[in-house]
């Protein structure tokens, strides 16, 4: 059975675990999942680069040793007495495999990707790491790990990272060189970045035809939420927010967590994991759904238009998904329902 280390460690970070880191850091659940989405896969792409450099396989095997048993005991180290140790040692690891320089590039993209300061996306970063340390050396097993064998998970990772890295947090690393050791597979991601860029920024054009000042811009999908507000401006769709909820954001942070479930399913045992976290998009979609009634003409003609044009690349990983043996009995009525509420979004 292939092995996807993106889907094991997502396995690992349940809905019930998000919350709970989310909580010891103080920060918002929704944007603490939205931003471990991103960070997984794109501190899998620096390690990756880490394995292939002289020495680094080995450096990596030393640090994989020495998180023995972490992810049984993580749980019990959301504390006050334990998360600083846990954060002073993950940022150590991270310090010591990526440099000081390559450390600070995913802790500022994951802080404007998922609307975080750089301060507590760096956090959620030292508390990811021995996560991600802890799943190779399970799988792997401690014994038998050498500098060989951790280089050829992580080559055989490549189509896997790429796939669960969201387009938008793609572009941010870009210019990081992070992603340089995924090749082909990163420039597919980073191209699918700029496709959605180019349907967003076709969307607001839309709505200033009709003669709505709807200040979409390009990176509006995937930009956090402070920025979606500023260049939205004040206009008549500033911030779709309607009863408290700001439908713009639960509708992206929906997609993006929706394509980072659906990128992890592998087998029946992953789609299993899945679950819980698929009926979380699902409350979250019904709860836009419910409100759109209230919505302007021109506010639903922008939010149909973000929607839209991304619903044939979410249909393609729907259809991969349910054709993995033993899946479908699992989620196809979860997927289906999915698929009839993103539908309406579209209308």
């Amino acid at each position: 059975m292939a092995v996807n280390l993106v889907s094991l460690i997502m396995q690992f970070l349940t809905p019930d675990m998000i919350g709970r880191i989310a909580s010891a850091l103080g920060l918002d659940r929704t944007n603490t999942q939205t931003a471990i989405g991103a960070a997984v896969p794109g501190l899998l792409a620096g390690l990756s680069g880490v394995a292939a450099q002289p020495g680094g396989a080995q450096k990596l095997v030393d640090t994989v040793r020495q998180q023995t048993g972490v992810l049984g005991s993580f749980a019990n180290m959301l504390g006050a007495s334990g998360q600083s140790s846990l954060i002073e040692k993950g940022s150590q690891i991270l310090s010591s495999l990526l440099g000081g320089r390559d450390q600070a590039a995913p802790a500022g993209a994951v802080g404007k990707y998922a609307g975080l300061g750089q301060g507590a996306s760096g956090s959620l970063l030292g508390m990811l790491a021995p996560i991600i340390m802890g799943t190779i050396g399970q799988q792997q097993g401690t014994r038998s790990l050498d500098a060989g064998a951790i280089t050829s998970l992580l080559s055989s990772q490549k189509d896997n990272i790429a796939a669960a890295l969201p387009a938008g947090f793609a572009n941010l690393l870009g210019g990081t060189g992070l992603l340089d050791s995924l090749g082909g597979a990163a420039r597919t991601a980073t191209a699918a970045a700029g496709q959605t860029a180019r349907v967003t920024t076709s969307a607001a054009r839309a709505v200033g035809d009709t003669g709505q000042r709807a200040a979409v811009s390009r990176n509006w999908l995937f930009a956090k939420p402070a920025e979606q507000v500023a260049q939205q401006g004040v206009t008549a769709v500033q911030g779709l927010t309607v009863g408290g909820l700001d439908i713009g954001k639960q509708v992206t942070d929906s997609i993006t967590n929706l394509r980072t479930t659906l990128a992890g399913i592998t087998d029946a045992a992953s789609a299993q994991a899945a679950l819980p976290k698929l009926r979380e998009v699902t409350t979250q979609i019904d709860k836009v759904d419910g409100l759109l009634a209230q919505l302007s003409p021109e506010q639903r003609k922008v939010l149909a238009g973000i929607v839209n044009p991304l619903m044939p690349s979410l249909n393609q990983l729907f259809d991969k998904v349910l054709a993995i043996p033993g899946v479908a009995e699992l989620l196809k009525p979860t997927i289906d329902a999915l698929r009839a509420k993103l539908a309406v979004l579209t209308a």
